[in-house]
């Protein structure tokens, strides 16, 4: 089984009457996923979608997301996953690079502005639909298409992934990246089909995809779907639709520490999967709540995780061991081995064919760049110890990683330094117990300028995500002779920062 589509048929057939995906108004089978899927691979070839073809999805956490994502893999066409979160110049960025056959899109508000995008910069076809049941509908009198037997190297999806310059690149990761990434993965977690895992972050990322629903895949455990992350309201839903395991980014986790200082181990969760913590919360996590964090390192370019702790083969602190079919260096900047316990880059190579990122889409300068001596330069900082687990010590560029999110401060920039008044912005990553790192604006601007007006000056030009959380306003940015932005003078500067939260928060 290469693709997806002869994955999920095989799970349909050993599994078919077993839940498949769980929600607060439905179940479906892993049949009745696999049925769905099919039709919807039918559908979408009525409309002149076929092999090769890109179809951007802009959906939530839904079961509609699901199908229309296998049935886009049962084409042999490629899914787009677009953060539901983008809106102007950042969606229409990623609907021009990628330039998909067709646009499906559920949600009334987004469907408008992405239409309105679609309609006057680039010719796109859209399919909508008010909610789940009505996709279902228009799917209904299809006959399901037979399982895509095409090469697991084909293309499967392009996830779009900031970077500390320009625009975000389209990481193009093939069917076998997905499928032995999940093989692997129901491995790491010992994953049953009696298990339930909740996902709770949103499916257009590489993080539930490669952890939750590959790993469903192999496993035959059932997805419990839910709309977004609540630190209340996590335990009372795992109780209520019986999760044994959830994913995470390293927010969450500090998110349950601040917020649910009681405790609670009443309840079925028993571990979780995910990246970006420490050592003291994947501790409290257990004390406090009886969960198990089997802490990983990997990027979508590394089919969402390069090495994991196992449940049999547990290092508490580390990133665990490497995955059998990838080979991970830690270099230094020559690209030279460096000692082990020393710092240095990490890079990944495939041992196995197609297991990471096939390239950047449309972005050959990109691609070559990261793969310098036959690895893919992550730009990320670790270590091994001698017991060959790897540690995660910090990134070697300026991404903002706040709650889950990789924010490019270039993007930020380049929007702010479009509003008037505003002469030069540097966007840089503070520290920050429950979001991870938070955003500060550093910005020249003209003295009628007031920082509290800037998000909703911000509004609709970059997503909630991006808007910062904080300001400080200067007389200069600090640059190198080569104009590079000395982002470390700006994070050590605390004159004078306005906190942009509203104070009952």
């Amino acid at each position: 089984m290469t693709t997806l589509a002869q994955l999920l048929a095989h799970r349909a057939t050993a599994n078919g009457t077993a839940p498949a995906v769980i929600e607060e108004d439905a179940t479906l089978t892993w049949a009745e996923l696999d049925r769905l899927s099919r039709q919807m691979s039918a559908h979408l070839r009525t409309r002149g979608v076929g092999p090769g073809d890109r179809v951007a999805l802009h959906c939530g956490n839904s079961a509609a997301f699901l199908v229309a994502w296998f049935g886009i893999a049962n084409l042999g066409a490629i899914a787009v996953t677009l953060n539901t979160g983008l809106v102007g110049d950042g969606l229409a960025y990623a609907l021009g690079q990628s330039e998909p056959a067709l646009l499906i899109i559920p949600d009334a508000s987004a469907r408008t502005h992405a239409t309105e995008i679609a309609a006057t910069r680039f010719p796109l076809g859209v399919l909508s639909f008010a909610d789940k049941p009505a996709l279902f509908a228009m799917i209904e009198a299809e006959k399901p298409d037979p399982a895509w037997d095409g090469p697991g190297a084909d293309p499967l999806t392009i996830i779009y992934t900031s970077g500390t310059t320009g625009n975000p690149k389209g990481v193009l990761s093939s069917h076998t990246a997905y499928v032995e990434s999940g093989r692997r993965m129901a491995e790491v977690l010992s994953l049953t089909p009696e298990d339930r895992c909740m996902v709770f972050l949103p499916l257009f990322h590489a993080n539930p995809q490669y952890y939750a629903v590959m790993s469903a895949l192999h496993s035959g455990c059932s997805l419990i779907l839910r709309p977004k992350f609540s630190a209340g309201g996590l335990f009372d839903d795992a109780r209520r639709f019986g999760a044994t395991l959830f994913t995470f980014v390293g927010t969450v986790l500090s998110m349950l520490a601040a917020r649910r200082p009681e405790g609670d181990t009443d309840h079925p969760v028993t571990r979780c999967v995910g990246g970006g913590t420490t050592a003291e919360l994947c501790a409290l996590m257990q004390h406090r709540f009886g969960v198990r964090v089997h802490e990983l390192y990997g990027m979508t370019e590394t089919a969402g995780w390069a090495s994991a702790n196992r449940a049999e083969d547990y290092r508490a602190g580390s990133c665990g061991r490497v995955r059998d079919d990838l080979e991970l260096a830690v270099v230094d900047e020559g690209d030279s081995p460096v000692p082990t316990g020393e710092t240095g880059e990490i890079v990944i190579r495939p041992r196995d064919p197609f297991r990471i990122l096939l390239g950047y889409w449309a972005n050959a300068d990109a691609t070559q760049k990261a793969s310098r001596n036959f690895w893919f330069h992550t730009g990320d900082l670790g270590r091994f110890d001698e017991d060959g687990y790897l540690y995660f010590v910090g990134r070697g560029n300026d991404i903002i990683r706040r709650g889950g999110e990789n924010i490019s401060p270039a993007a930020l920039e380049a929007a702010v330094l479009d509003l008037p008044g505003i002469e030069d912005a540097a966007a840089v990553a503070v520290p920050d117990a429950i979001m991870g790192e938070e955003i500060k604006l550093c910005l020249v601007a003209t003295p009628d300028f007031s920082p509290a007006d800037l998000p909703a000056r911000l509004c609709g030009r970059v997503p909630d995500f991006m808007i910062p959380r904080y300001v400080q306003l200067l007389a200069h940015i600090p640059r190198t002779q080569t104009e590079k932005i000395r982002r470390n003078l700006l994070q050590a500067n605390t004159d004078g920062v306005t906190d942009l939260r509203p104070p009952h928060r």
